[in-house]
């Protein structure tokens, strides 16, 4: 029974981006300006945004691109629904939909 031969690392095409940065600071602005909606695609960015350096670590050249196209899809993912929260929040300060809705949790909690 012989050993299979040991992994060797294959050349990368080139630096592969973990995207990590992006992850992170589109995953707080979203959860900020959308709640948990723009959050959870931005964890499953930093998710594969942390796999890209330790497959390459592993050798695995073609899983790191994967995971690196992951990682940017789930970030445009992340920065649309950032957009789109703060285009929400840019609304609703102009038509005072604000004020009517603070004025609806006071009415809530006068009622308890």
């Amino acid at each position: 029974m012989s050993m299979p031969p040991p992994v060797t690392p294959s050349a990368a095409p080139g630096p592969v981006p973990n995207h990590l940065a992006w992850a992170i600071v589109s995953t707080v602005v979203a959860f900020c300006l959308c709640c948990v909606v723009g959050a959870i695609p931005g964890v499953v960015a930093i998710v594969y945004s942390a796999q890209v350096n330790k497959k390459l670590n592993l050798g695995d050249t073609q899983g790191a691109l994967q995971a690196s196209a992951n990682a940017k899809t789930w970030c445009w993912v992340t920065t649309g629904l950032a957009i789109f929260g703060l285009l929400l929040n840019v609304w609703g300060f102009m038509t005072g939909a604000n004020e009517q809705y603070m004025m609806m949790l006071q009415q809530m909690q006068a009622a308890q």
